[in-house]
């Protein structure tokens, strides 16, 4: 396994680009494709590409992603905080105790939420490797990262809740009951997800763990990337100061975010709403910013480590309209409606049976994932065109959406997008840490397989 492992490092870092140029050799291709496999011309596809719904398509989920960046790494500065990481830091005396302690909390923390998990991962990896000086930066990071790959199928999978809503299903073509819905015991908690999910950390685990370098190849960390913040000293030499530094102002705030977010989960369960629906990307972001300013202790002190993060949202700011634009033109129609998206995702459908068809569409969705790295996205590509065929077929549900789910997160192991954010918080860049993850993509794309295979025999 280290050799394998070794082989894929040594090739994606004479190979792989910045992740920036990765985008730009994306967009080159699914331009060339669009036109040869929809037959539509060069400037309609142009059109698709720079429209407001294609390059501008993702400017409120980009600030929804430079703000799980900042926040979360604003939060992470304040000193109870980097306690808390000291302490399950310290766990791990040995590079490999290091590895796993940084998988194992990680896949807790994904399958949580996985803005929470995207971040908290790395933060801890940092702290293992300022812990544990001999342990290869590289790897611990994609370690923290490696879980990625299973995030959609635990409680912020945005597929599973979506369909748990009355009439979505109906709206794909899956069926005409308008009141038909699947609960997350068919979908997140069905046994063979959890299964699915348990053996896919597992795999996590054991690929980090033997692919640690020995000690004559192992990079370790540039001290520069682990030193301590300065610590700030404040003074109140005018009005002003003090009114920043105002206890009062402080925890008025931190006491009305925290009010609203009882509030908020109250008013769901109240309502009979579902409480894990409820834990949106903009809920994670609004926990975070409360929990960063009530653990500073002070607003001057927040704004302060706010402005320090902010400069980890750059890669963000400049990929993400790129991968809007590349998605614009994989959902692009002609005429009659065929996009790139719906070649791929029909030429799966057009091979598979009644117990072929999930693992074949997440075949598809992995690869679609490249080209459309994006949860909602994906679910609009592929479900108008699964959930019907999945009906005619007599397949359930949950079983044929889960499909989607577990493609979307699967090859993020090798695209660059989800990592952008957790790269800028670790001063690393993706061909750092995607050598160690090409190894972990075959292994996780066998087990899943032979997951949806058990899913379909056995219930």
């Amino acid at each position: 396994m280290k050799k394998i492992t070794n082989v894929a490092v040594h090739i994606v870092e004479r190979w792989m680009p910045d992740a920036f140029l990765f985008a730009i050799i994306l967009t080159i291709v699914v331009f060339i494709g669009c036109m040869l496999l929809t037959g539509v011309g060069p400037l309609r596809v142009l059109g698709y590409w720079g429209s407001d719904s294609g390059f501008w398509g993702l400017l409120a989920f980009s600030m929804q992603m430079c703000l799980v960046v900042v926040l979360g790494s604003a939060l992470a500065k304040a000193p109870v905080v980097a306690g808390i990481l000291k302490k399950l830091a310290g766990l791990a005396h040995t590079p490999k105790q290091g590895i796993l302690v940084t998988v194992l909390v990680s896949a807790v923390c994904m399958w949580i939420n996985w803005g929470f998990g995207l971040i908290a991962g790395v933060l801890l990896a940092k702290e293992v490797a300022r812990q544990v000086p001999t342990i290869d930066y590289r790897l611990v990071v994609a370690s923290a990262y490696s879980v990625i790959c299973m995030w959609h199928a635990g409680l912020s999978g945005s597929i599973p809740l979506t369909i748990t809503q009355p009439g979505i299903l109906a709206g794909m073509g899956y069926g005409t009951d308008e009141a038909y819905a699947v609960s997350t015991a068919l979908t997140i908690f069905h046994p063979v997800n959890l299964l699915a999910v348990v053996l896919v950390v597992i795999a996590c685990a054991v690929v980090m763990v033997v692919s640690h370098p020995d000690a004559e190849h192992t990079i370790s960390v540039d001290p520069a990337l682990l030193k301590d913040d300065e610590i700030r000293t404040y003074e109140k030499k005018v009005p002003a100061d003090g009114i920043e530094q105002s206890k009062i102002l402080w925890a008025i705030t931190w006491i009305a975010g925290f009010a609203y977010i009882i509030y908020y989960f109250a008013n769901i369960v109240i309502t009979g709403g579902d409480v894990l629906s409820g834990l949106t990307l903009n809920v994670v972001n609004f926990i975070f910013m409360f929990l960063g300013i009530l653990a500073h202790g002070s607003l001057r002190r927040y704004i302060d480590a706010i402005g320090d993060s902010a400069t980890s949202a750059a890669g963000i700011i400049l990929q993400f309209p790129f991968y809007a634009g590349i998605m614009g033109m994989m959902v692009g129609a002609n005429d009659n409606g065929v996009s790139l998206a719906s070649v791929i995702a029909n030429a799966f459908v057009s091979i598979s049976n009644d117990v072929t068809f999930p693992m074949f569409t997440f075949l598809s969705a992995g690869i679609i994932n490249f080209f459309v790295p994006s949860g909602g996205g994906q679910w609009a590509v592929q479900g108008p065109i699964v959930m019907p065929a999945a009906y005619e077929m007599g397949i359930e549900a949950g079983r044929a959406a889960m499909g989607i789910a577990w493609g979307d997160c699967w090859t993020n192991l090798l695209q660059p997008f989800w990592a952008i954010p957790a790269l800028a918080v670790a001063g690393l860049s993706a061909r750092d840490i995607m050598g160690y993850l090409a190894v972990l993509l075959v292994v996780v794309g066998i087990i899943v397989c032979l997951c949806f295979l058990l899913w379909a025999t056995m219930f």
